[in-house]
């Protein structure tokens, strides 16, 4: 039996501060050379400990180097990251490699408009920690399933409004054939959707592809057969986006 369906619940490394839980205040510390990475999310973020897995995959492929962080309320947006104000301060006071930006599908004009503009926000403070800005390209509500193209657009534009990253997680789910079967309460992902979110994010942030990897989901029961296609898809949505977008047109007032 194929265990797509059950959640896994999260399990904190030491390192990974989820706010939402922890409330922690302190800025995190790391080792000297390791990959430093700041997630700014919400319950798509923490929903099955997204950064563990990514971090347990590494280590999979042998990249020990990876350490991460958690900011992450659930249905917060950039904008409610930035009036918290904990991300700027931990953004100010540690020096960090990648930060990892997702809010819900943005995929209405408004919610557009509105992904751009706290990304650009953030941006010269993400790059004055001398991190990378990388877009997480989310997935939208089960019932909207039509939204995916513009959730991809919204995204991607965002990325390439601040020369970012972008991670074309959303659209790996379009690339799995029963892409439905990834949520598990019409928005929140299953242990699969989370593996191949967090396979689209090792190949951006790595350069580690997705069939370099075992066939195994970490902490779920999940058959080969099924792993393997959600690599395939994870390959086929990196293969057909961009890095890097380029710089988008202004948007519409």
């Amino acid at each position: 039996m194929i265990s797509l369906l059950k959640p896994i619940r999260a399990t904190w490394f030491a390192l990974m501060l989820l706010s939402g839980c922890l409330r922690a205040p302190t800025t995190p510390a790391f080792h000297a050379g390791d990959t430093k990475i700041l997630f700014l999310g919400n319950s798509l973020t923490y929903t099955n400990d997204l950064p563990s897995m990514l971090l347990r995959l590494a280590r999979l492929a042998g990249d020990t180097t990876m350490q991460a962080a958690v900011l992450a309320e659930p249905d917060f947006s950039l904008q409610e990251h930035w009036e918290t104000g904990t991300a700027q301060r931990w953004l100010r006071e540690r020096q960090w490699d990648f930060v990892v930006m997702q809010q819900g599908s943005s995929a209405l004009s408004a919610g557009q408009a509105h992904l751009r503009a706290w990304t650009e926000q953030f941006a010269p403070l993400v790059r004055a920690s001398g991190a990378q800005p990388v877009l997480l390209m989310v997935w939208p509500q089960q019932h909207r399933l039509f939204d995916f193209a513009n959730v991809l657009t919204s995204y991607r534009n965002a990325a390439g409004s601040v020369s970012g990253i972008f991670v074309p997680a959303g659209d790996a789910w379009t690339a799995y054939e029963q892409y439905d079967r990834l949520y598990v309460d019409g928005l929140h992902p299953t242990p699969g959707g989370t593996y191949l979110t967090a396979l689209t994010l090792l190949e951006r942030l790595r350069g580690i592809r997705p069939d370099q990897l075992p066939p195994t989901i970490p902490g779920a029961a999940v058959d080969s057969t099924t792993v393997r296609a959600l690599q395939r898809a994870a390959i086929t949505a990196l293969e057909r986006n961009p890095a890097r977008p380029p710089m988008p047109g202004a948007m519409p007032q």
